[in-house]
Order: structure tokens, then C-alpha cells, then sequence
């Protein structure tokens, strides 16, 4: 018996005293005896050939170490992928399309990915592409210096948005990658040409999800040095994956994997942005191994809206089939992604379509997703990667479906949703949803919201001449991913707990909730467990935090090693108590005989004998465990967000009255962070539906390249969230949890449009692509 006090409990964050004072480290906070800075320079231009590079003036400033090109960091450092680089030209495809293909003849199948040199070679692809790398004893010696490098570009077209890129006779971004599609994926299943022919009712819309920024609050950072004991390099980064860093660094650098140490010290943010190794990562650690002194570089905040990868940025067209009552027969969805200028993020447009049904059940399909190279930066993860573009195409397309039936959007989500007896389910698109109880998670939104309610106060409302508006979303989603994730659990003789995870928090809090199941696992006091992370020397081998993994899957791990050392405390007490091991049990922290409470003792007691000596045959010394747990498969957090918005028509601005967010993460172990993971994500998905869009022009100058171009949100943009959950366990970890570190930013966005789509319904218009501006929406309502 386990009696549990502290899963569930709202317990303060173990990390938030250090970070709020400022009192941890950061890379930028690091300081290494002889420690150089390194400056890139950078292209102006979106597509340039690059004639020629003066560095004379450059290595004669003061303070100057070295200046590198291209070709002198191949000299120590391989490029990033692909495996060819710019100094290998793709093959052309077989099948070249001809200048009047359509969609149906662009490339297909193996389509070569190109390879990414650490600078830019012969050619640049998009504005602030790193061409020079400036080393110096100081960051503004550095700096000085790489101004004074001479670059002679000739400047070539740029391919900016997807269709130009996609057009007869549109320039190339890479060689040999024809029509600049990177991706082309098509999935079809079940009859949906038949369905749609003898449907009663069809809709369908052509959708932009905007382009956006990651903006975490601190910018991409590395620091290296040589170790002198191995010959090989500790690198320093904030990165969600350490050890993937370091696999990758060790490759591309021809170390042994063994000689590279990587350390994430505090992380200030990532939402998926910092998870693998970017060029000037690699470049700082190449520069350290040759030079054999410590480097470090720390991105400014203009560099970060330049080259950190973008997120969302596709186009959809989309269709629905129903009957007269709204039963979904049949989607057809074609979603084209841009994927900037390099492969990072290709798989986006074909992970959108595999979770475009959404929580309905959906027997036809005809999907399709393209990825085009553009003269941008590089599309890449952000908070939900392809999946809150799928929840906001189906749930547009749903209430553009409801409208035309004259039903209830939450009604015609009702009858499509899918029912708890049929998981786990393979849907058409492609997945296996885990469990789900769609309609009675959307039932209690309803309630707690008090929809009818809400509806009948619209209609007064809209009366008087106000345009209010409610918006329905119901989101599933997927995360919780493999292949596996790894935990040491060790008790130190004192009774203190060591947790060493393979993740790599960075805001998400599992120092707290690690030091939360170590007490009902274990009996430690909370104040006493210190969960490691972030370090390849000390911690297990590890996957890292990205796609709200980090409780499922490490999390798990950790209720292995310390269900292990539970038992083999249990053992010892009872060795202790003179008792059978099947007569302890753990109850607020005792070990106690089962109907003695009085006959007990502690983890610290059993500690203290299982470190000195004494122990009985069977049961070695030490209480340590090292455990790996592989999922079987993902797990699908869902929800209902309901959203009620005012539309000002003097100015087209929209005030957002009430936000309702309900979710089902599965079992909860802290709901505090629970709450903190649901409020960021719910300011970054109405950030997206109504403030924010990355904007290039036509000759692919970022036109939003700072913060006072770029509209981030301020907290007087939302009202105070109202939050409730449900809790409906995944059958595919101990936990029984599914996560929830991207699900806010996922059902909030098609929530809130579809309240401002609402708002403006009376005024008859059905559909506006985001952001949903106050400067759009005067537009629409002024014809």
C-alpha cells in the first residue's frame, strides 16, 4: 500500500526562488578565463551569389583572433545535413516538370534534401544568413570587426510566398529540387470522391495560418572550451536536448561521442525552437576546439527575429462532405507549408494533415501537403508543430459547416465526435488516438461557461447594436513521443533523493513534479530531492523536452526506478521491523507494519542501513536505479476552449470578454503548472489569432525585424482565464498522463477566431484569415 499526499498536490515550484531573484546561470552569465566573442556577418539580401569576400581589414582590428569563411570552418567542422553542402549540386529528379505543370506533376517521391554548410558558400537564401564568423577578445571588438568585412553579392530574384515559389519557371532555391517543393505527401482512404458526390452539403475555404515568431524571452546562446583531461570540448547552450546536441556536435566535429560534454544550464524558453544544433552552435564549438580556447556567442534579439526558425506559416484549402444533419462524411485537405530556405521543418505540412480530423469521426480522406523552399528563414517547430494548424483548419471548417445548416456549432460537434468505445482508434488520417471523452469534456465547457446563457446575452447584446461573439473549439492532439526516456533515482545515505533525468526542463517545472511522485514513491522529504538535469555527464542518456514528453515519458521512467527502490526499501525495512517484506507499507512517508502504525521507519533510517553494512543475504548495499521507459505508443490530449469577443466597429479592434479553456492532460500530478503550461499557451494561440505575423516584401526584407514592428501581446489583451479540466487517464504509461505543454496554444486560436468570425456573421462576412487586426477587420466592415 502507497497512500499518495503529494500527486495532485498544488505545491510552489521548486525552480522559481533562483530564477526570480537571479540568482542561476545562464550561457550569457558564464565568464572563462580567456574567453573569446564571436560576431557573424550577415547577408542583406534574401538570394545573393556571393563573388567574393575581403577580410583584410577585418583581421587587422583590434582585438581580432581570426575571421572565417566558409571554406575555412569546413576545414574543422562537417556540414550540418543533407550531406552535401553547397560544394555537392543535387542530381535533377527523372521527371522534370514541364513549365505548364499543375499541381498534380510536381515532384514526388524521393525528394533530395540539401545540405547546409556552417556558412553561407557560393550563394545566400535569405536575409541574415551568417557568411562570416568574427573572432575577437571581446563581443564589441567582434562586432567592430565584422563590419568591417567586404562582401560582393550579386543579387538574384527572390522566390517569397508559396505560390511564387511553386509557379512555371519560378528560380531555384537549391539545385536540383525542382519547382522548390521539398515535400509532396498525399494520403487517401476510404471513398471520398463518392462522398462527396452524394453529399447533402458541402463546404470549403482556403486558410492562411500566419507566420509567426517563437520569441522565447531569452535568444539562442553557446559557449565552449576545451577539456584538457580528454582533448574534447564542454559545450554550453540553451538547447531542449542536450544530448542530441552533443551527438550531433561529436559527429560533425569528428570527436568521440564520449569527449563531448553538453550542458543546458537555465533555458529561458524554446517552445520548440531550440531543439537541435543551429550553424552557429557548431561554429562556436568548431572555433573552440581549434583555437583551444573558451568562445561564446549570444544572439541579440534582431538576430533571433532573423535566424532562429519561424513557425506555422501554410495555406490550406480545405473541404467537408455531411448530410443534412451535419455527420461528417468526407474531408479533402491540401495544406502547403512553406518551409523557408532549408530543410528544418518539412515534415510540418504532412503532420498537419495526419490530425486534420480532429475528434470527429471522419471515414474519407483525401489529404495532400507540399513543403517550398522560399527566400525566408527556415520553418521549424513552434508550441504544437503541425498539429494547432490541423485543429484550426477542421475547426473553421466546422463552424463554416455549422453556419451553413443553421446548427449549433457545438451541436454539429457533437454528432461527429468520436465515441469513448471506439479507441483506441486508427483514424483515416493516420494516427492511433490513446483514449477520449470528447463529449463529455465539451458538455462540461458548456456548463462551467454557461453557453446558453452566454448565447442568450449575445442576442440581447447584438440588439443594442454590439457585435459580440462566441467561438467553439474542440482540439485533440499528439504528444507524449518516444523512442524511449531514461531516469537515475538515487538516495543518498542521508535520506536525501538525487533525481538525474534525461530530459531537459526549460520552464515546464519537473524539478517540482519529479520532487512531487519522489514523496508518494519514495516517502522523502520534499525539500530534500534535487532533480538533475540539462548535463550529458551526469545525466542518463536522453531524448529532451519537446512535444510535452517530459512527464509521459520521463516521468514514467522515473515511477520505474523509483517503484524499484521502493521495493527494496520495503525489504530492508522489513528486515529492520523483523517483519515479511509483504507486511510494510508506506503511508505518509513510514515505513510501517500493515495494522501497527506504531512499528515504523523512514527512509532516512533505511538509508543509513543500506549504506552501512549489515544488510541481509539477497539485498545488496546502495539504493540507486537506473531505468529506461519506451512508450507504445502516443498519447492525444483534447479539450473545448470557448471564447467571447467584442468587435469594436469604430476602429475594427477585438476585446476578448472571456476566455474558457477545458482540458483533459490525463492525471494531473501538479496542478499548478498544469495552470502556468494552460496560461502561456492560451497568450500564444490568441497571439497568433489576433497580434501577431512575421512580414517579408516582395524582395524578402523582413519587414517585422523588431519588436516595435512586431505585435507581441501585452497582459491587457486577455481578461483573467477561466480554467476547469477533465481527466481521462492514457493506458500507455504508469501515469496514466498525456501532457500539456502545447494543447493551450492549440485550441485557443480557432476558439478565438471563430468568435470573431461570429462577431462579424450579422455583418455578412464568413471568413478572415489571421491575425484577425483591428486595421483587417475595419477594412472588411468598410467594404
Amino acid at each position: 500500500m502507497v497512500r499518495s499526499a503529494m500527486i495532485g498536490a498544488r505545491v510552489r515550484r521548486k525552480e522559481d526562488p533562483r530564477l526570480i531573484t537571479g540568482s542561476s546561470l545562464y550561457v550569457d552569465d558564464l565568464q572563462l578565463a580567456g574567453m573569446a566573442h564571436v560576431a557573424f556577418v550577415r547577408s542583406p539580401y534574401a538570394h545573393a551569389k556571393i563573388n567574393g569576400i575581403d577580410t583584410s581589414a577585418a583581421k587587422a582590428a583590434p582585438g581580432v583572433i581570426g575571421v572565417y569563411t566558409n571554406a575555412d570552418v569546413l576545414t574543422f567542422a562537417k556540414p550540418l545535413s543533407g550531406g552535401g553542402g553547397e560544394g555537392t549540386p543535387l542530381e535533377e529528379p527523372d521527371a522534370f516538370p514541364g513549365e505548364t505543370a499543375g499541381v498534380e506533376e510536381l515532384p514526388s517521391g524521393d525528394i533530395p534534401t540539401p545540405g547546409l554548410d556552417p556558412l553561407a558558400g557560393d550563394k545566400v537564401r535569405w536575409v541574415g544568413e551568417a557568411v562570416v564568423a568574427v573572432v575577437a577578445e571581446t563581443k564589441a571588438q567582434a562586432q567592430d570587426a565584422a563590419a568591417l568585412v567586404e562582401v560582393d553579392y550579386e543579387e538574384l530574384p527572390a522566390v517569397i510566398g508559396i505560390r511564387n515559389a511553386t509557379a512555371p519557371g519560378a528560380p531555384r532555391i537549391w539545385d536540383g529540387i525542382a519547382r522548390n517543393v521539398g515535400v509532396n505527401y498525399s494520403r487517401k482512404r476510404g471513398e471520398p470522391d463518392e462522398a462527396f458526390a452524394n453529399a447533402a452539403v458541402t463546404v470549403s475555404q482556403r486558410i492562411v495560418s500566419n507566420r509567426v515568431f517563437p520569441l522565447p524571452m531569452e535568444t539562442r546562446a553557446a559557449a565552449a572550451a576545451p577539456d584538457p583531461l580528454t582533448g574534447g570540448l564542454t559545450v554550453w547552450t540553451s538547447t531542449q536536448a542536450p544530448h542530441w546536441n552533443r551527438r550531433t556536435l561529436a559527429d560533425l566535429l569528428d570527436l568521440p561521442e564520449a569527449n563531448v560534454r553538453v550542458i543546458a544550464p537555465e533555458v529561458g524558453g524554446g517552445f520548440g525552437a531550440k531543439i537541435g544544433v543551429y550553424r552557429e552552435e557548431l561554429i562556436v564549438a568548431g572555433l573552440a576546439k581549434k583555437l583551444r580556447r573558451p568562445v561564446k556567442w549570444v544572439e541579440s534579439r534582431s538576430e533571433n527575429l532573423q535566424t532562429m526558425n519561424h513557425g506555422r506559416c501554410q495555406e490550406a484549402d480545405i473541404e467537408l462532405a455531411a448530410d443534412a444533419d451535419g455527420k461528417i462524411t468526407a474531408l479533402r485537405l491540401t495544406v502547403w507549408g512553406e518551409a523557408g530556405a532549408y530543410a528544418m521543418g518539412l515534415d510540418m505540412p504532412p503532420i498537419t494533415t495526419m490530425m486534420s480530423t480532429g475528434c470527429y469521426n471522419i471515414p474519407n480522406v483525401d489529404l495532400k501537403a507540399y513543403a517550398v523552399y522560399t527566400n525566408t528563414m527556415a520553418i521549424g517547430a513552434y508550441r504544437g508543430a503541425g498539429r494547432p494548424e490541423a485543429a484550426y483548419y477542421i475547426e473553421r471548417a466546422v463552424d463554416l459547416l455549422a453556419k451553413k445548416i443553421g446548427k449549433d456549432p457545438a451541436e454539429v460537434r457533437r454528432i461527429n465526435f468520436l465515441q469513448p468505445d471506439q479507441f483506441p482508434y486508427e483514424s483515416a488520417a493516420g494516427f492511433t488516438y490513446d483514449t477520449g471523452e470528447y463529449e463529455k469534456n465539451l458538455d462540461y465547457a458548456l456548463q462551467v461557461s454557461d453557453y446558453a446563457g452566454l448565447r442568450a446575452w449575445q442576442a440581447e447584446e447584438r440588439a443594442k447594436g454590439r457585435l459580440i461573439g462566441i467561438g467553439v473549439a474542440s482540439y485533440v492532439e499528439i504528444c507524449g513521443f518516444g523512442p524511449w526516456e531514461s531516469t537515475t533515482v538515487r538516495v543518498e545515505p542521508s535520506g536525501a533523493v538525487s533525481v538525474f533525468t534525461g530530459i531537459s526542463p526549460h520552464g515546464q517545472g519537473q524539478e517540482t513534479t519529479f520532487a512531487q511522485m519522489i514523496v508518494d514513491e519514495l516517502g522523502a522529504d520534499f525539500d530534500k530531492v534535487v532533480v538533475h538535469h540539462g548535463d550529458t555527464a551526469s545525466n542518463p542518456q536522453g531524448n529532451g523536452t519537446m512535444g510535452s514528453r517530459g512527464l509521459v515519458v520521463g516521468g514514467s521512467a522515473l515511477k520505474i526506478s523509483a517503484g524499484k527502490i521502493r521495493e527494496k526499501c520495503r525489504a530492508i525495512a522489513a528486515n529492520m521491523l523483523e517483519v515479511a517484506t509483504e507486511d510494510i507499507e508506506l503511508v505518509d512517508g513510514h515505513y510501517q507494519v500493515a495494522g501497527a502504525p506504531d512499528r515504523f521507519t523512514t527512509l532516512a533510517d533505511i538509508a543509513a542501513k543500506a549504506y552501512g553494512g549489515g544488510l541481509p543475504d539477497g539485498i545488496d548495499a546502495g539504493l540507486v536505479s537506473t531505468d529506461f521507459f519506451s512508450p507504445k505508443g502516443e498519447t492525444y490530449p483534447f479539450g473545448t476552449h470557448i471564447a467571447v469577443v467584442e468587435v469594436l466597429p469604430e476602429t475594427g479592434q477585438v476585446k476578448v470578454l472571456k476566455f474558457f479553456s477545458t482540458d483533459d492532460c490525463g492525471v494531473v500530478i501538479s496542478p499548478i503548472l498544469v495552470d502556468g503550461q494552460v496560461h502561456g499557451g492560451l497568450a500564444q494561440g490568441i497571439g497568433q489569432a489576433l497580434f501577431e505575423e512575421v512580414v517579408y516584401d516582395s524582395n524578402g526584407q523582413l519587414l517585422t525585424g523588431s519588436l516595435m514592428d512586431y505585435a507581441v501581446p501585452h497582459a491587457e489583451a486577455f481578461p483573467m482565464f477561466e480554467l476547469n479540466r477533465t481527466v481521462t487517464p492514457s493506458p500507455l504509461n504508469p501515469l496514466g498522463a498525456k501532457g500539456i505543454g502545447e494543447a493551450a496554444t492549440i485550441g485557443s486560436t480557432p476558439a478565438t477566431v471563430n468568435a470573431v468570425m461570429d462577431a462579424l456573421a450579422p455583418k455578412g462576412i464568413d471568413h478572415l484569415d489571421m491575425p484577425l487586426s483591428a486595421p483587417k477587420i475595419w477594412a472588411a466592415l468598410n467594404g
